[in-house]
């Protein structure tokens, strides 16, 4: 198997670690595994501290990522749904081994 070049802008793991490695995306993440379709103002409900534009703008990313799905319905008022793509879920373990990791060094890292 040929070795990574972490170092080389094209690195398959610096690239997704970049784009989920944000203050916000894991969270959004881990909120929809742990709840299954939310709308829009239930993830703002579940994550009190990230605004409005925080918010929509990570959603936005993740889905172009293909890491969560955004359906739409014609009604009024707009409701709009977000959850998890199959590509999201495979993500969900490692993810959590990560959490696992950080609870149990926490206050080694935070010294």
């Amino acid at each position: 198997m040929k070795k990574l070049d972490l170092n080389y802008p094209t690195c398959p793991i610096r690239n997704v670690l970049s784009r989920i490695s944000d203050k916000w995306s894991l969270l959004i993440l881990c909120t929809l595994e742990a709840n299954g379709t939310l709308r829009y103002k239930e993830l703002m409900n579940a994550i009190p501290d990230i605004s409005q534009k925080m918010l929509s703008s990570t959603l936005k990313r993740l889905e172009e990522d293909h890491l969560l799905t955004r359906k739409m319905y014609a009604e009024i008022p707009p409701k709009v749904e977000y959850s998890l793509t199959e590509m999201g879920k495979e993500l969900i373990p490692s993810v959590q081994l990560m959490i696992n990791w950080a609870q149990t060094h926490f206050e080694e890292i935070t010294k």
